[in-house]
């Protein structure tokens, strides 16, 4: 199968990765997709692989990866190194546990003070607004 030479430009580039065109240039400030060389007088172009490369890195995002986090599984986007990759991601899922389980603490907080400021009817002091006082 052979590829096609780099024919996109940047707004057709950007449209094609589902990104506006500012992405596609802080993606290349922070080094997660090239930018690619211009003959003097013409305009850059893109190719497809870019465009699955900015997939691959909104993808991650969308999996919680940081722009940091996802130039590592960059670097372990040939395949080869699966024992990495499952180390990163063993990593982030960690994280989004230990994410939840504060968001579980937060709703009960949350659930008491709504339930406590429904009991108090004609008092003065909101209960909610005392508690986030108090702490």
């Amino acid at each position: 199968m052979k590829t096609q030479p780099p024919s996109l430009t940047v707004g057709v580039f950007a449209a094609a990765a589902g990104v506006n065109v500012e992405t596609i240039r802080f993606y290349q400030r922070k080094g997660l997709l090239r930018e690619p060389g211009r003959a003097y007088g013409t305009i850059r172009r893109y190719g497809e692989s870019d465009v699955a490369r900015v997939k691959f890195v909104k993808s991650a995002q969308r999996l919680g990866f940081s722009l940091e986090e996802v130039a590592g599984l960059l670097a372990f986007e040939d395949g080869t190194r699966c024992d990495e990759a499952r180390v990163a991601a063993t990593q982030k899922l960690h994280d989004v546990r230990a994410k939840l389980d504060d968001l579980r603490r937060i709703e009960a907080v949350l659930a008491q003070l709504v339930d406590r400021c429904r009991a108090r009817r004609g008092a003065i002091t909101c209960p909610i607004i005392a508690a986030l006082h108090a702490h």
